[in-house]
């Protein structure tokens, strides 16, 4: 459908001067002459291709000089944790490299059916600037694998780590002989003032998405509405506001709730959607559950702090404010007009918690992004902390993920049947683990689905498949697989309604 947009009426509808318009169809041009070459690559010379694009970045020397530039270049992150997302790089590597994406990719005998996997062509990617390196490298490894060329607009603050990640990643492609123009990245590199030779805007961005074949959106709400309005067919991500339960259960093993909490928080200063935000304790565990998590680093605000805090993160209508996001726990209270000893890693908001609504009253059940994590207490039957997420999803985060530590296979089994999200983490960190681990079988990927919930087109994490079409190639059965009425209509099977014939012709040929 993109290679049928009228193009001359999205650059005058968009406001694009020449040079993006210019940008736009060059990188366009060669990404699409490139495709059409290495599309005709066997599977070894493609799995060879990857290899080489993915060490080029994931290794541990260049991934380290690339997150120190993507910290300096947007002033916010933690450097330790986001180090470990060159693991993140080498998972999608490794679950690429289990696959088939040339020729014959499945077959299903008993139906007689064979699936082959095709290229989707080109693809437009937004790189959010909480992951200038990760974003670009995994979406790459995603679309070579399946013989696409991809062409990413980067966020203006951190351009010039996605610039280095892109000419490391053309590197890799030309040590192999692949075309280098597979991967490109808008804006013409950086100028002497450090910024794009051409503007990069929204606009820019949203030409691109009418212009390629599909769109990978992974940032804001505001890029993926913007990807589903583009008129080319998107995978995009619904916001974060991952909560967990800690059922009566969790008491035998609260420390490695508590650690794993931590470890979901603080990752990246809580950057992540996938960030723990919110957990829901039972109140048998209520005060073991508290000295656990200040046992693991949580600072827990005073009521006083608490409301320094709100008004720190949130104006008076309720949005989000941007220069506290990703920050320390120390960075966050000093923000908010307070100090918290050193040794502490984030802060819990315990006050006023509890309530469950889109109003001020209800704050402290939304997404924060950052470093403080809310703590709600339930009492009673496990349906109170059923009925709590689903009331947090109402206000935020439906479609994406929830957590339980449990040791109670029925109360896993039911939040399971009804909570309206992509993915459910079993005592797991939940950043470390929903968008795929080592210790999981979660495919990898830095863009999570979250189904009509979210607005996405779908549940899934966005891995190998979303990156192809499919041709299922149909033999005929040697005898129909037909069912009589009566089998399927069961009771409400009647004969005499199934007497009136308006044709000669037999059930077999019903069907054709």
């Amino acid at each position: 459908m993109s290679r049928m947009v009228d193009m001359k009426a999205v650059y005058e509808a968009k406001g694009l001067t020449q040079a993006q318009i210019d940008n736009i169809e060059e990188c366009f041009a060669r990404a699409d002459k490139a495709q059409l070459e290495f599309e005709k690559w066997s599977q070894e010379d493609i799995d060879r291709t990857i290899r080489s694009v993915a060490q080029k970045v994931a290794n541990s020397k260049t991934f380290h000089e690339l997150v120190e530039m993507g910290i300096k270049e947007s002033r916010f992150g933690d450097p330790i944790s986001r180090e470990n997302k060159r693991f993140k790089i080498r998972g999608i590597l490794r679950d690429c490299l289990r696959e088939k994406s040339v020729g014959c990719v499945k077959e299903m005998p008993e139906r007689k059916i064979k699936i082959y996997a095709k290229p989707v062509g080109v693809i437009a990617c937004v790189i959010p600037a909480t992951n200038p390196d990760l974003t670009p490298a995994g979406n790459a490894i995603y679309a070579i694998k399946a013989r696409n060329a991809i062409i990413f607009s980067p966020h203006p603050r951190t351009a010039g780590t996605s610039y280095k990640t892109c000419a490391l990643m053309r590197e890799g492609l030309a040590r192999v002989g692949a075309p280098e123009d597979l991967v490109q990245c808008l804006g013409g590199g950086l100028g002497e003032d450090g910024k794009p030779v051409v503007k990069i805007n929204r606009q820019m961005s949203e030409a691109l998405m009418s212009k390629c074949d599909l769109v990978i959106a992974t940032g804001g709400q505001g890029v993926v509405r913007r990807s589903y309005t583009s008129g080319t067919p998107a995978y995009g991500v619904g916001a974060g506001n991952a909560t967990m339960i800690w059922d009566e259960t969790a008491a035998s093993d609260l420390h490695h709730a508590a650690d794993n909490t931590m470890r979901s928080k603080t990752s990246d200063f809580g950057s992540g959607c996938s960030a723990d935000g919110n957990v829901i304790i039972h109140e048998s565990i209520w005060d073991a559950a508290i000295k656990e998590l200040e046992a693991v680093g949580g600072y827990m605000m005073s009521e006083e702090e608490q409301a320094k805090m709100q008004a720190a993160m949130w104006d008076e209508e309720i949005h989000r404010l941007s220069d506290t996001v990703a920050l320390s726990a120390q960075d966050m209270a000093k923000h908010a007009g307070f100090e918290i000893p050193a040794d502490k890693r984030f802060l819990i908001a315990s006050h006023g918690t509890g309530i469950y609504t889109k109003g001020i009253e209800g704050i402290w059940c939304r997404e924060k992004l950052s470093t403080v994590l809310a703590i709600h207490k339930y009492e009673g039957e496990f349906q109170n902390a059923i009925d709590a997420i689903m009331a947090i999803h109402e206000v935020g985060g439906k479609g994406h993920s929830v957590g339980i530590f449990s040791f109670d296979q029925d109360h896993i089994h039911r939040l399971a049947m009804v909570a309206r999200v992509g993915r459910i983490m079993i005592r797991q960190p939940q950043s470390k683990a929903n968008s795929g681990s080592m210790n999981n079988g979660m495919p990898m990927t830095s863009s999570i689905g979250c189904g009509t919930w979210g607005g996405n087109a779908t549940s899934e994490n966005v891995h190998l498949h979303h990156y192809m079409n499919f041709t299922w190639v149909s033999e005929e059965y040697e005898t129909p697989d037909w069912q009589t009425d009566d089998e399927l209509f069961g009771e409400f099977y009647d004969p005499e309604l199934e007497k009136v014939q308006y044709s000669a012709y037999n059930s077999n040929d019903a069907l054709k």
